[in-house]
Formats: C-alpha cells, sequence, structure tokens
C-alpha cells in the first residue's frame, strides 16, 4: 500500500518453509511480517486487517479453502496468495473462483514469483485506494448541506425531503422547471445515501431516439440487430447497487413504458437479442419539469407507471421564489469561477446585486450561473458592475414588458430567439439550453398551434 507498510500474514505448517517465506518477505522493510503454522490462528487475528495473506492449502486444524472462504465471507479485504504443493488443475481454478489473487507451487525457489505478486497487488490497492478517495471527494462535494445551496424557507424544506429519503431505498421524483438543480438533489440523495460506494448513473430520456431507449436501459446481445457489434451492458445493470436517475421522464414513448413498469416491479431486464432475465438491483430516481398527472389524463403516461415512480416527491422552487437566496447562489459562483481561474475574489457592486434581484430568471441556477461566470470574466476589476451583468433573454423579454406572458410563453420566446440566432439548428440550442430536442419541436409545435 503506499505511503505506509504492507501488513503480511504467513500461514504455513512447516515450520522450515514457514521461516523461509518470513525471511524472503522480510527483506524488505516495507514489509510488516506475521507467521502463523494453523489456520484459526489466523481466522481469530484477521481482525488486524492484514493487507495480504499467503496460506498453506493443506493446514492441520483447517484446510486452506475454508480459511479462504471465511476470509471472503466476512468481507475482508485480504488478498490471498495460496501456496501449495497441490497442483490439481481443477483445485487450483476452484481457489481462484473463491477469490484467491493468485496460486504458486511450493518450490525452495519461490522468492522471485512471490515478490512479482505481492508487487502486483501493491499496483491495485495503491489504485484502489486512490479510487476511494476520489469517492469521498465527490460525497463531500454532493454532501447536501453544502451543494444545494440557500437559506430560504422553500430550499430549507427541500433539505428536510433529501433527509427523508436517505432512510430508506423509496423511488424519488424530483419535478421543477428547468435549471432549478433536479439533477443535484439527485446525486445529494444518492451520495449521502447507503449506496453512495456503487454507481450513479444519469440517463436524460429526452435526448435518446425512441427506438433506442430499449437498448439503452436493457442493454443488448452481439448481433441481436444491425449494428450490435458486440454485447452492451444496459444502464440499468450498470447502475446495479447504486442509483439509477431517469432525467426528462415525461419525454418516455408511451410505448416503451409498459416495458419500464415491468422491470421496476421484476426488478430484473432482458437484454435485446437474450431469453436471460438477469436481476437487478437499482434505486430508481426521476426527474421532469412537466406536471405528469396532467400527462396521465392526456393519456401520455401510464398511471400504474406514474404511482410505481412517484415515491417520495420533491418539488424544486424556481429561483424567482427563493427569496435572497439569488444572491447567496450568485456571491457562490463568483468564489468558486475565480478559484477555478486563479482570478482574485471579486464582489458585486450594490447595482449589480439589484439588478439581479429585479430579474426573473427563467433558466434559474443554471441560467444564473452562466450569467455570473460571464460578468466575472467581463469586469475590469474586483467589483462586478451591473454593465457586468448580461442576461442572455434580457431583448426577449423587453419587448414584451408591456405585456403580461406566462412563464412557459417566455420559454417558447426564448427557444424561437436563439433558433433565429443559430440558423435554426435545434440539436446546437439544445446544447446551448441544456433541453432536450423533443422538448424544442414541442415547443416550436405549441408555438404553430397558438398562431
Amino acid at each position: 500500500m503506499n505511503n505506509k507498510s504492507l501488513k503480511i500474514f504467513v500461514v504455513e505448517d512447516n515450520e522450515w518453509y514457514n521461516k523461509l517465506i518470513v525471511h524472503n518477505l522480510s527483506l524488505n522493510p516495507d514489509f510488516e511480517v506475521i507467521s502463523y503454522l494453523n489456520g484459526w490462528d489466523c481466522i481469530n487475528n484477521l481482525d488486524q486487517n492484514p493487507d495480504i495473506i499467503t496460506l498453506d492449502f493443506k493446514l492441520p486444524d483447517i484446510s486452506g479453502m475454508e480459511v479462504l472462504k471465511r476470509i471472503k465471507q466476512h468481507s475482508y479485504e485480504s488478498q490471498v496468495i495460496l501456496i501449495s504443493e497441490q497442483d490439481d488443475i481443477d483445485v487450483v481454478v476452484d481457489l481462484l473462483k473463491e477469490g484467491a489473487y493468485d496460486y504458486i507451487v511450493k518450490s525452495n525457489d519461490i522468492k522471485e514469483r512471490l515478490h512479482n505478486t505481492i508487487l502486483n497487488i501493491q499496483k491495485n490497492v495503491g489504485l484502489k485506494n486512490e479510487i476511494t478517495e476520489l469517492k469521498k471527494e465527490v460525497q463531500k462535494k454532493y454532501s447536501y448541506s453544502s451543494s444545494i445551496i440557500g437559506e430560504s424557507e422553500a430550499i430549507k424544506k427541500i433539505h428536510d425531503l433529501i433527509n427523508k429519503a436517505l432512510t430508506t431505498n423509496i423511488n424519488v421524483s424530483i419535478y421543477g422547471e428547468t435549471g432549478t438543480g433536479k439533477e443535484l438533489v439527485a446525486k445529494a440523495i444518492h451520495y449521502n445515501s447507503n449506496r453512495k460506494s456503487n454507481p450513479f448513473v444519469a440517463v436524460n430520456v429526452s435526448a435518446i431516439p425512441s427506438e433506442l431507449v430499449e437498448s439503452e436501459l436493457f442493454g443488448h446481445e452481439k448481433g441481436a440487430f444491425t449494428g450490435a457489434s458486440f454485447q452492451r451492458k444496459g444502464k440499468f445493470e450498470e447502475a446495479d447497487g447504486g442509483t439509477l436517475f431517469l432525467d426528462e421522464i415525461g419525454e418516455m414513448d408511451i410505448a416503451f413504458q409498459a416495458k419500464l413498469l415491468r422491470t421496476l416491479q421484476e426488478k430484473e431486464i432482458t437484454r435485446i437479442g437474450s431469453n436471460k432475465t438477469i436481476k437487478v438491483n437499482c434505486r430508481i430516481i426521476t426527474a421532469t419539469h412537466k406536471n405528469l398527472v396532467q400527462e396521465v389524463k392526456h393519456g401520455s403516461f401510464r398511471q400504474d407507471l406514474y404511482y410505481r415512480l412517484i415515491g417520495l416527491p420533491i418539488e424544486l422552487p424556481p429561483l424567482r421564489d427563493r427569496d435572497n437566496d439569488v444572491l447567496i447562489l450568485a456571491k457562490h459562483f463568483i468564489q468558486s469561477f475565480c478559484e477555478e481561474n486563479n482570478l482574485p475574489e471579486k464582489k458585486l457592486s450594490h447595482a449589480a446585486r439589484n439588478k439581479i434581484k429585479k430579474y426573473t430568471f427563467p433558466g434559474n441556477i443554471r441560467e444564473l450561473k452562466s450569467v455570473i461566470e460571464l460578468a466575472v470574466t467581463l469586469s475590469d476589476n474586483n467589483e462586478i458592475s451591473d454593465q457586468d451583468i448580461l442576461f442572455n433573454s434580457e431583448e426577449i423579454i423587453d419587448s414584451d414588458n408591456d405585456k403580461e406572458l406566462t412563464l412557459r410563453e417566455y420559454e417558447r420566446k426564448i427557444v424561437s430567439s436563439f433558433l433565429q440566432k443559430y440558423n435554426n439548428d435545434v440539436r446546437l440550442v439544445a446544447r446551448k439550453l441544456d433541453i432536450g430536442t423533443a422538448t424544442i419541436y414541442r415547443m416550436l409545435k405549441e408555438t404553430k398551434e397558438q398562431e
């Protein structure tokens, strides 16, 4: 292991051979070597958490296979190297299947083989430690008390609901306008739950063509369809043991919803091109900006699937309903952007704060972050002026400031403006606004119907 000595147990009943292994290992000053002459002494001292155990297959009191099984059953992370005169290939294969890291046939010249095996273990343990540290950093990043920022009553309620979501594996459905932070809440739930060490897999349903949804979620076998040149795991399998986040679930094609419902009920999937069912265990968190109750009434979303998914509903408030949180978030985004770009910390002028407070932010937190990062870049000194605060949709809203428009109408105007700006490139506009192409097409249809 990096930066500390390796603790190694040597379990061998032949005293001479025991001393040979101990001698060879003790030549390395970074190894702490402890020897045992029988299996039970090793088992009774596993709470010392050895990194590596060299284990004789034939022991006087208990078989090496049984010692290996006990180590693995109790989730000890020790890597086991079997050392024995046993050369039956079937036995060796069984030992490796049970979790042995390697099998070495006894000889008087064991030093080099044992050294190379331990060197490989060290590399793997070092990589594992790095991954563990990265997971800890991710978990720290998504601590909901520090990642979901704000002091308004609305956001305090969200903290309470997230806290309730952590006590069970209940499905969670997150509602809110575009840009309110639905995926951030999903990650906060996952990385603070008992599933945090397992994968968090996010899928934007609106970004997947309807004919590819089944392959994306359930996977496929090689040759299952034209272009399926290799076997592929689906997102359900990738998220096994962890969390599957289905964003924009309201965009899912009605034809596929029955298959998703069955998967949720049976907790199993079948890859395309296979008859074999695969059990999956993942928590489902969904998100949508749509009113699914209305979608059910309109017949575009199955009622039985809605009730299966709703679980614990969390409705995220738009930024305009979060009181002074807009300034708290603005300060946070300024600090983060300055740190990331090695800039001196900047502050908002009084006029800039007023300008931000008066704006309704139809794009919510995502829009605020974009506006702030641009303002930091444009400002010429350590104070951000109101002239540095530019709103992408400002000209759209100003042009209609004499009218009372709904938020939906403003959203359609923003989309229309961006399409005009980017020559009707729907995919580019979808990326710019961070929404699905299906959402843009739907808004265009709504605009046409109202003309």
